[in-house]
């Protein structure tokens, strides 16, 4: 069956942003008060989710957040395309529990009881789980979290920012000035000689035997096409030529957006560069199959664009064994 590139599983969502709500004075305090209003909790790029071994978001209602949001960074996720168009708030809460005193345990606050025995899961793993309307929120809520967490401070002049805008932005008091989460364009691409294979590059912090598509980031001043050629050409040393287009999809690891491509290669002999990538191989559809069968290839994660593109050359589902 063709490749649906329209719902890559974080491209996904059944949420409209609301965005001109945002800068309204008392909106997170209105949205908490709200009967109505869910909260979505996330905790060091791991989201809440429903008891159970199903792949639901947990959203608990505010009433239950109010103590935990005082303290803790809140961001509005907009509005909810289910239960009648309900309001959906993020609730980042600690990654880990602060080191207790000498003097003894100390009770444990709003946030942590909040997030005490639930059940948690990290958006790498679980994106592709997730309904449509679940993952558009947990893309968001990880993309915000992640970059919050590393932009505490003006770049401009070193002093500390505060969320604003309903946690869509960050200002810095000292210069009046406001910064809003950034994106990082990267490249992905499945690279295809004239006899059909696919060309899989091994990264040097992989897994062994982890396999995937190539990819890269946009440099300052260069067209995506070109940085398709350009990181190709670094990391294995082969020539591309043409490019096409397939599709987007958000990478929240901590801040890019994968823009998806298909490099066809004027050149096969293949040289990593033994930094970034350190094994690069062409496959055969029979081949990576037999591999993949036999555990000598492990694939990258569902979630991701990579396993899309190869999937797409491969021409249907890659069965891994259990």
């Amino acid at each position: 069956m063709p490749t649906d590139w329209s719902s890559l599983p974080l491209s996904r969502t059944g949420t409209d942003r609301a965005g001109a709500r945002r800068d309204a004075p008392d909106n997170l305090a209105r949205l908490l008060a709200a009967a109505t209003t869910r909260v979505l909790l996330v905790r060091g790029g791991e989201l809440a989710l429903e008891p159970g071994e199903g792949h639901r978001l947990a959203l608990v209602p505010a009433s239950e957040a109010v103590a935990a949001a005082a303290r803790g960074l809140v961001c509005d996720l907009g509005r909810s395309s289910r239960d009648g168009g309900s309001d959906v708030l993020a609730l980042v809460l600690p990654a880990t529990r602060p080191a207790v005193d000498i003097e003894g345990v100390e009770a444990p606050t709003p946030r942590e009881e909040l997030a005490a025995g639930r059940r948690w899961g990290a958006l790498r793993d679980v994106g592709h789980l997730l309904d449509g309307h679940d993952a558009g929120l947990a893309t968001a809520a990880v993309a915000l979290a992640a970059w919050h967490a590393r932009a505490p401070r003006c770049p401009s002049c070193g002093e500390p920012t505060v969320a604003v805008s309903s946690g869509w932005a960050r200002r810095c008091e000292d210069e009046g000035v406001d910064h809003y989460p950034r994106t990082d364009p990267a490249v992905i691409m499945a690279v295809v000689d004239a006899d059909e294979r696919l060309l899989l590059g091994h990264a040097a912090h992989w897994p062994e035997r982890r396999f995937s598509t190539l990819a890269g980031f946009v440099e300052a001043g260069e067209a995506a096409e070109a940085a398709v050629r350009r990181e190709v050409l670094e990391e294995t040393g082969v020539v591309v030529g043409r490019v096409e287009f397939r599709a987007t999809q958000p990478w929240p690891f901590p801040a890019s957006l994968m823009l998806g491509f298909v490099g066809h290669a004027e050149t096969t002999t293949v040289t990593t560069d033994d930094v970034e990538v350190t094994d690069a191989r062409w496959f055969t559809r029979d081949g990576l199959a037999a591999d993949v069968a036999a555990g000598r290839v492990l694939l990258p994660m569902r979630s991701s664009i990579a396993r899309a593109l190869i999937e797409e050359w491969f021409g249907g589902e890659i069965v891994e064994p259990a």
